[in-house]
C-alpha cells in the first residue's frame, strides 16, 4: 500500500483535543470506536494525530464485559476539549447529572464539536442542545426519543446527522461512520480514506439504518429489492422510471412500491436522487471531470437540478465539495 505523507495529505493546523466520556456502565463497543478513531497511533501519516483523553464522569467506571476503565481526569476535561464524544449511554431513562449537562452546554457555546454514538443522543437531548434541531439514534430508540423530546426533529433513515456542530449517529456501528466524517471534515477525503482502509470500512457508507428494522419475511416471486438496487446503480446515467424498476423486480408497481419502502425506508425517486448525488461525490473526489460531465454521468437532466440535489444532500455546492475533498489536491 502506498505511503501517504504530509506532502500529499492535509493535516490539521493544531493538535485537536478529543475528549471521550466514560461512565459507570460504559458501552464498550461504542467506547472502543472512539478510541480506535482518535487515540490509536497513526504512523502512516507524517503529521501529529489527535490528542485523545478519557474523561470519567463517575468515581468508578465499570464497562460492559466486566472490566474497569482508567481515566485521564474528570468532567473538567470537557472545558478543554475541541471535540467531545459520548459513546452510548446507560439508559434512555437515566438522566445525566446537571454538572455534565452544564459542561456540555458550555463546550457547545464556545464552539466545541459534540458527537454522540447510538444512545448517547439522550445525554445531548437532556442537555437541551438538540431542541428544535435535527438528530438521529438507533432505530430502536427513535420512538422513545420522540416521546421524551418532541421538539427534536428525528431523522430515522440516515447513519448520522450533523447540525450546528453537533453530530448524532444511529446504531452502534454507525459511530464508525460518524467518526470517519469527523476525520474527513478535519483532514480531508484522502486521510479519511486511509483510516477507513485500516478499519476495513468503506470511507462513506451509502446506506441508512432502515434496512436493519425488523420486517416480515416476504415470500413472493420475483427478484429481491437488493437486485433492483444493484440494477439501478448500474444505470444512473440514464433516466429510470418507477415502472422499469417494478418490471425488473417482477412485481406489480403497487407491490413494488410497498416492498421498496419496506426495504430502503424511502420512495424509489428519493433513493435514486440520493444515489446520483453519492455517485457525483465520488467523481468529484476522484476525477477532474467538468461539473457538466459529472451531472450527465449521474443522470441529472440539467446543471440546475444537479446543483439543487447536491446541495440538499451534501449541504455544500459541488464546486466547494471538490475543493475541499479532491484526492491528491495540495493543501
Amino acid at each position: 500500500m502506498p505511503d501517504h505523507r504530509a506532502a500529499d495529505i492535509k493535516p490539521t493546523d493544531a493538535l485537536h483535543h478529543v475528549v471521550v466520556l466514560a461512565y459507570d456502565g460504559l458501552c464498550t463497543f461504542e467506547f472502543g470506536i472512539a478510541l480506535e478513531a482518535f487515540a490509536l497511533p497513526r504512523p502512516e501519516f507524517d503529521f501529529p494525530w489527535y490528542r485523545c483523553s478519557i474523561a470519567g464522569i463517575d468515581p468508578e467506571i465499570r464497562a460492559m464485559g466486566g472490566f474497569r476503565v482508567a481515566t485521564d481526569a474528570g468532567i473538567e476535561l470537557i472545558d478543554h476539549a475541541d471535540t467531545v464524544i459520548i459513546p452510548g449511554w446507560r439508559g434512555a431513562d437515566v438522566m445525566p447529572d446537571v454538572a455534565l449537562c452544564d459542561a456540555l452546554r458550555r463546550a457547545h457555546a464556545r464552539g466545541c464539536r459534540l458527537v454522540s454514538i447510538c444512545s448517547g443522543v439522550f445525554v445531548l437531548a437532556a442537555s437541551g442542545l438538540l431542541a428544535n434541531g435535527r438528530a438521529t439514534t438507533h432505530w430502536r430508540y427513535t420512538d422513545r426519543l420522540h416521546t421524551m423530546y418532541p421538539d427534536i426533529e428525528i431523522v430515522d433513515d440516515v447513519l448520522y446527522v450533523e447540525n450546528s456542530q453537533i453530530i448524532t449517529s444511529a446504531g452502534s456501528s454507525a459511530g464508525i461512520d460518524a467518526c470517519l466524517h469527523v476525520i474527513r471534515s478535519d483532514h480531508g477525503a484522502q486521510v479519511a480514506n486511509v483510516v477507513a482502509r485500516r478499519l476495513v470500512m468503506p470511507p462513506h457508507r451509502d446506506g441508512g439504518q432502515a434496512q436493519y428494522v425488523e420486517a416480515p419475511v416476504q415470500e413472493r416471486p420475483g427478484k429481491s429489492i437488493a437486485a433492483v438496487l444493484d440494477w439501478a446503480r448500474g444505470k444512473l446515467a440514464e433516466p429510470i422510471e418507477i415502472g422499469e424498476m417494478a418490471n425488473f423486480s417482477g412485481l406489480s408497481e403497487r407491490t413494488f412500491l410497498r416492498r421498496f419502502r419496506e426495504g430502503t425506508g424511502m420512495a424509489p425517486l428519493k433513493w435514486l436522487r440520493r444515489e446520483r448525488v453519492l455517485r457525483a461525490m465520488k467523481l468529484l473526489e476522484e476525477t477532474s471531470l467538468p461539473l457538466g460531465d459529472i451531472a450527465e454521468q449521474c443522470g441529472f437532466q440539467s446543471m440546475e437540478t444537479f446543483r439543487i440535489a447536491f446541495r440538499d444532500i451534501a449541504h455544500v455546492p459541488p464546486a466547494r465539495y471538490r475543493n475541499r475533498f479532491r484526492i491528491g489536491q495540495p493543501a
